[in-house]
Protein backbone atom coordinates (compact mmCIF):
# COMPACT_ATOMS: atom_id res chain seq x y z
CA UNK A 1 0.00 0.00 0.00
CA UNK A 2 1.96 2.73 -1.28
CA UNK A 3 2.00 6.48 1.34
CA UNK A 4 1.15 9.47 -0.92
CA UNK A 5 1.31 12.75 0.24
CA UNK A 6 -0.23 15.98 -1.83
CA UNK A 7 1.16 18.82 -1.08
CA UNK A 8 -0.79 21.56 -0.16
CA UNK A 9 -1.07 25.34 1.35
CA UNK A 10 -2.25 25.84 4.72
CA UNK A 11 -5.47 28.16 4.06
CA UNK A 12 -5.92 28.95 7.80
CA UNK A 13 -9.36 29.37 8.96
CA UNK A 14 -10.65 29.65 5.06
CA UNK A 15 -11.80 26.30 3.18
CA UNK A 16 -9.27 25.67 1.10
CA UNK A 17 -9.20 26.99 -2.12
CA UNK A 18 -8.54 23.80 -4.38
CA UNK A 19 -11.50 21.46 -4.82
CA UNK A 20 -10.01 18.96 -6.77
CA UNK A 21 -7.60 18.50 -3.56
CA UNK A 22 -10.34 16.06 -1.67
CA UNK A 23 -11.22 14.27 -4.37
CA UNK A 24 -7.96 13.05 -5.74
CA UNK A 25 -7.47 12.23 -1.54
CA UNK A 26 -10.75 9.79 -2.06
CA UNK A 27 -9.55 8.62 -5.24
CA UNK A 28 -6.71 7.44 -3.86
CA UNK A 29 -7.77 5.86 -0.78
CA UNK A 30 -10.17 4.24 -2.67
CA UNK A 31 -7.70 2.76 -4.70
CA UNK A 32 -5.78 1.29 -1.62
CA UNK A 33 -3.64 3.84 -0.94
CA UNK A 34 -2.43 5.88 2.15
CA UNK A 35 -3.35 9.17 0.95
CA UNK A 36 -3.13 12.43 2.88
CA UNK A 37 -3.17 16.20 2.18
CA UNK A 38 -0.53 18.14 3.97
CA UNK A 39 0.68 21.60 3.70
CA UNK A 40 4.32 22.34 2.19
CA UNK A 41 5.71 24.05 4.79
CA UNK A 42 4.13 21.82 7.88
CA UNK A 43 7.44 21.82 10.13
CA UNK A 44 6.44 18.64 11.94
CA UNK A 45 5.77 16.63 8.89
CA UNK A 46 8.14 13.85 7.91
CA UNK A 47 8.06 13.08 4.33
CA UNK A 48 10.48 10.82 4.40
CA UNK A 49 7.71 8.60 5.28
CA UNK A 50 6.15 8.59 2.11
CA UNK A 51 6.51 6.90 -1.10
CA UNK A 52 5.78 9.71 -3.81
CA UNK A 53 4.99 13.49 -2.60
CA UNK A 54 2.71 15.22 -5.32
CA UNK A 55 2.90 18.96 -5.51
CA UNK A 56 -0.73 19.99 -6.14
CA UNK A 57 -1.99 23.47 -4.46
CA UNK A 58 0.99 25.31 -2.83
CA UNK A 59 -0.16 28.12 -3.76
CA UNK A 60 1.36 30.54 -1.28
CA UNK A 61 5.00 29.48 -2.37
CA UNK A 62 5.23 32.94 -4.83
CA UNK A 63 5.91 35.12 -2.01
CA UNK A 64 8.46 32.80 -0.38
CA UNK A 65 9.63 31.02 -3.49
CA UNK A 66 13.29 30.32 -1.66
CA UNK A 67 12.09 28.45 1.12
CA UNK A 68 9.95 26.77 -1.14
CA UNK A 69 12.37 25.38 -3.58
CA UNK A 70 14.53 24.34 -0.23
CA UNK A 71 11.97 22.25 0.62
CA UNK A 72 11.74 20.60 -2.47
CA UNK A 73 14.96 19.78 -2.26
CA UNK A 74 15.40 18.37 1.17
CA UNK A 75 12.09 16.44 0.09
CA UNK A 76 13.95 15.11 -3.15
CA UNK A 77 16.82 14.33 -0.81
CA UNK A 78 14.55 11.82 1.27
CA UNK A 79 11.33 10.88 -1.25
CA UNK A 80 10.30 10.87 -4.60
CA UNK A 81 9.06 14.42 -5.52
CA UNK A 82 6.58 15.31 -8.51
CA UNK A 83 7.69 17.10 -10.05
CA UNK A 84 11.40 16.91 -9.47
CA UNK A 85 13.09 19.51 -7.19
CA UNK A 86 15.35 20.61 -10.33
CA UNK A 87 12.35 21.24 -12.35
CA UNK A 88 10.55 23.71 -9.33
CA UNK A 89 13.92 25.30 -9.52
CA UNK A 90 13.64 26.10 -13.06
CA UNK A 91 9.77 27.28 -13.09
CA UNK A 92 9.47 28.57 -10.45
CA UNK A 93 11.28 31.90 -11.85
CA UNK A 94 9.63 32.75 -15.09
CA UNK A 95 13.21 33.80 -17.04
CA UNK A 96 12.49 30.38 -17.89
CA UNK A 97 10.55 31.77 -21.17
CA UNK A 98 14.03 33.14 -22.58
CA UNK A 99 15.21 29.45 -22.23
CA UNK A 100 12.20 28.26 -24.02
CA UNK A 101 12.53 30.85 -26.57
CA UNK A 102 16.09 30.37 -27.55
CA UNK A 103 15.00 26.50 -27.89
CA UNK A 104 12.37 27.23 -30.56
CA UNK A 105 9.55 27.74 -28.67
CA UNK A 106 6.70 30.34 -29.61
CA UNK A 107 6.63 32.30 -26.65
CA UNK A 108 4.92 35.70 -25.89
CA UNK A 109 7.48 38.23 -26.42
CA UNK A 110 9.30 38.99 -23.24
CA UNK A 111 11.35 41.40 -21.31
CA UNK A 112 13.09 40.95 -18.02
CA UNK A 113 13.75 44.24 -15.49
CA UNK A 114 15.66 43.40 -12.03
CA UNK A 115 16.20 45.86 -9.49
CA UNK A 116 18.70 48.63 -10.47
CA UNK A 117 17.24 48.34 -14.15
CA UNK A 118 16.14 51.94 -15.76
CA UNK A 119 11.92 51.51 -16.74
CA UNK A 120 12.25 51.13 -19.71
CA UNK A 121 8.32 50.46 -20.82
CA UNK A 122 6.84 50.36 -24.03
CA UNK A 123 5.37 53.56 -25.41
CA UNK A 124 3.59 52.19 -28.67
CA UNK A 125 1.61 49.83 -27.49
CA UNK A 126 -0.53 48.20 -24.43
CA UNK A 127 1.33 46.09 -22.55
CA UNK A 128 1.49 43.41 -18.94
CA UNK A 129 3.71 44.29 -16.18
CA UNK A 130 4.34 41.05 -13.56
CA UNK A 131 6.94 39.39 -11.53
CA UNK A 132 9.04 36.63 -12.36
CA UNK A 133 7.95 34.67 -9.38
CA UNK A 134 4.14 34.79 -9.26
CA UNK A 135 0.60 33.14 -9.14
CA UNK A 136 -2.75 34.04 -9.93
CA UNK A 137 -1.98 37.54 -11.47
CA UNK A 138 -0.46 37.99 -8.46
CA UNK A 139 1.17 41.86 -8.88
CA UNK A 140 0.33 41.92 -12.54
CA UNK A 141 -1.29 44.55 -14.32
CA UNK A 142 -2.41 45.68 -17.98
CA UNK A 143 -1.15 49.34 -19.12
CA UNK A 144 -1.41 51.74 -22.13
CA UNK A 145 1.64 54.04 -23.12
CA UNK A 146 -0.66 56.79 -21.19
CA UNK A 147 -0.17 54.86 -17.92
CA UNK A 148 3.57 55.10 -18.18
CA UNK A 149 3.45 56.94 -14.40
CA UNK A 150 1.41 53.91 -12.74
CA UNK A 151 3.26 51.29 -14.60
CA UNK A 152 6.72 52.99 -13.12
CA UNK A 153 5.28 52.98 -9.56
CA UNK A 154 4.31 49.39 -9.86
CA UNK A 155 8.30 48.71 -11.17
CA UNK A 156 8.95 50.61 -8.47
CA UNK A 157 7.17 48.53 -5.63
CA UNK A 158 8.40 45.09 -7.46
CA UNK A 159 11.71 46.29 -7.06
CA UNK A 160 11.73 47.64 -3.26
CA UNK A 161 10.51 44.30 -3.16
CA UNK A 162 13.47 42.05 -5.00
CA UNK A 163 11.41 41.09 -7.45
CA UNK A 164 12.19 41.17 -11.42
CA UNK A 165 9.59 42.02 -13.75
CA UNK A 166 8.54 40.71 -16.89
CA UNK A 167 7.19 43.12 -19.64
CA UNK A 168 4.79 41.75 -22.11
CA UNK A 169 3.07 43.02 -25.32
CA UNK A 170 -0.79 42.47 -24.32
CA UNK A 171 -1.86 40.33 -26.59
CA UNK A 172 -5.33 41.51 -27.41
CA UNK A 173 -6.50 38.16 -28.97
CA UNK A 174 -7.16 36.56 -25.66
CA UNK A 175 -10.23 39.18 -25.27
CA UNK A 176 -11.69 37.61 -27.97
CA UNK A 177 -10.14 33.69 -27.97
CA UNK A 178 -9.27 33.77 -24.03
CA UNK A 179 -6.40 31.76 -22.70
CA UNK A 180 -6.17 28.15 -23.74
CA UNK A 181 -4.44 25.64 -20.87
CA UNK A 182 -3.53 22.10 -22.06
CA UNK A 183 -2.98 19.50 -18.63
CA UNK A 184 -0.68 17.16 -19.65
CA UNK A 185 -0.74 14.13 -17.09
CA UNK A 186 2.08 10.80 -16.82
CA UNK A 187 3.16 12.08 -19.98
CA UNK A 188 0.12 12.35 -21.81
CA UNK A 189 -2.42 15.07 -22.76
CA UNK A 190 -5.33 14.89 -20.31
CA UNK A 191 -7.67 17.61 -20.75
CA UNK A 192 -7.80 21.18 -21.87
CA UNK A 193 -10.08 24.11 -20.98
CA UNK A 194 -10.23 27.73 -21.86
CA UNK A 195 -10.67 31.15 -19.54
CA UNK A 196 -11.44 34.62 -19.98
CA UNK A 197 -9.07 37.29 -20.11
CA UNK A 198 -7.62 38.53 -16.05
CA UNK A 199 -6.32 41.11 -16.50
CA UNK A 200 -8.75 44.06 -17.15
CA UNK A 201 -8.15 47.83 -18.21
CA UNK A 202 -7.03 49.85 -15.31
CA UNK A 203 -7.04 47.08 -12.43
CA UNK A 204 -4.09 47.92 -9.91
CA UNK A 205 -1.61 45.61 -10.08
CA UNK A 206 -2.05 45.22 -6.24
CA UNK A 207 -5.84 44.43 -6.91
CA UNK A 208 -7.47 40.40 -5.71
CA UNK A 209 -8.19 38.99 -9.28
CA UNK A 210 -10.16 36.36 -10.42
CA UNK A 211 -7.33 33.81 -11.71
CA UNK A 212 -9.38 31.40 -13.98
CA UNK A 213 -12.39 33.69 -15.10
CA UNK A 214 -14.81 31.96 -17.33
CA UNK A 215 -14.15 28.81 -17.05
CA UNK A 216 -15.36 26.05 -19.66
CA UNK A 217 -13.72 22.85 -21.16
CA UNK A 218 -11.82 23.49 -24.77
CA UNK A 219 -10.71 20.98 -27.42
CA UNK A 220 -7.44 21.91 -28.25
CA UNK A 221 -6.37 22.26 -32.16
CA UNK A 222 -3.13 20.64 -33.66
CA UNK A 223 -1.51 24.08 -33.33
CA UNK A 224 -2.27 24.33 -29.86
CA UNK A 225 -0.86 21.01 -29.18
CA UNK A 226 2.13 20.92 -31.34
CA UNK A 227 3.28 24.24 -29.33
CA UNK A 228 2.70 22.41 -25.90
CA UNK A 229 4.54 19.20 -26.97
CA UNK A 230 7.40 21.62 -28.11
CA UNK A 231 7.45 23.64 -24.85
CA UNK A 232 7.95 20.24 -23.07
CA UNK A 233 10.49 18.81 -25.18
CA UNK A 234 12.52 21.70 -24.37
CA UNK A 235 12.64 21.44 -20.81
CA UNK A 236 15.98 21.22 -19.64
CA UNK A 237 17.34 17.91 -18.92
CA UNK A 238 14.48 16.62 -20.37
CA UNK A 239 13.00 15.24 -16.86
CA UNK A 240 10.06 13.10 -15.96
CA UNK A 241 6.77 15.16 -15.53
CA UNK A 242 4.68 13.73 -13.50
CA UNK A 243 2.07 16.67 -14.70
CA UNK A 244 2.64 20.04 -16.70
CA UNK A 245 -0.01 22.34 -18.13
CA UNK A 246 0.67 24.49 -21.03
CA UNK A 247 -1.06 27.86 -21.01
CA UNK A 248 -1.58 29.57 -25.11
CA UNK A 249 -3.01 32.47 -26.29
CA UNK A 250 -2.97 33.64 -29.70
CA UNK A 251 -0.50 35.84 -31.16
CA UNK A 252 -0.90 39.07 -33.45
CA UNK A 253 -1.21 36.26 -36.34
CA UNK A 254 -3.64 34.56 -34.53
CA UNK A 255 -1.27 31.49 -34.00
CA UNK A 256 -0.68 30.02 -30.36
CA UNK A 257 1.76 31.42 -28.25
CA UNK A 258 3.47 30.02 -25.10
CA UNK A 259 1.99 32.16 -21.66
CA UNK A 260 3.48 30.08 -19.62
CA UNK A 261 4.43 26.55 -18.82
CA UNK A 262 3.02 25.14 -15.21
CA UNK A 263 4.99 22.22 -13.85
CA UNK A 264 4.83 23.06 -10.12
CA UNK A 265 1.10 23.64 -9.33
CA UNK A 266 -1.50 24.02 -11.83
CA UNK A 267 -4.92 23.61 -10.81
CA UNK A 268 -6.01 20.72 -12.73
CA UNK A 269 -9.55 21.78 -13.40
CA UNK A 270 -11.11 18.38 -12.24
CA UNK A 271 -14.24 19.53 -11.97
CA UNK A 272 -14.62 20.42 -15.62
CA UNK A 273 -13.52 16.65 -16.76
CA UNK A 274 -14.48 14.73 -14.14
CA UNK A 275 -13.65 11.50 -16.32
CA UNK A 276 -9.65 12.85 -16.10
CA UNK A 277 -9.52 12.04 -11.90
CA UNK A 278 -8.99 8.23 -12.57
CA UNK A 279 -6.40 8.91 -15.50
CA UNK A 280 -4.87 11.38 -12.25
CA UNK A 281 -5.42 8.75 -10.01
CA UNK A 282 -3.67 5.56 -11.95
CA UNK A 283 -0.41 7.96 -12.71
CA UNK A 284 0.06 8.90 -9.07
CA UNK A 285 -0.29 5.09 -8.37
CA UNK A 286 2.52 4.22 -10.84
CA UNK A 287 4.70 6.81 -9.69
CA UNK A 288 4.29 5.89 -6.23
CA UNK A 289 5.20 2.42 -6.90
CA UNK A 290 7.82 2.61 -9.51
CA UNK A 291 5.49 1.22 -12.56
Amino acid sequence: MPRVALATYDPGAQPSKDRDLPVLVQALRDAGAEAVAVPWDDPDTDWSGFDLVVIRSTWDYSWRAEEFVAWAEKCTAVTRLANPAEVVRWNTDKRYLGDLAEAGVPVVPTRYLAPGDAPDLPDDHEYVVKPTSGAGARYAARYTPDDHDTAVRHLARMHEEGLTAIVQPYLSGIDVSGERALQFFGGRFLHAIRKGAVLAPGTAYDATKVAHPDLVPWTPTQAELAVAERALAAVPDAPELLYARVDLVDGADGEPRLMELELVEPNLFLGLHPGSVAVVRDAILATATGR
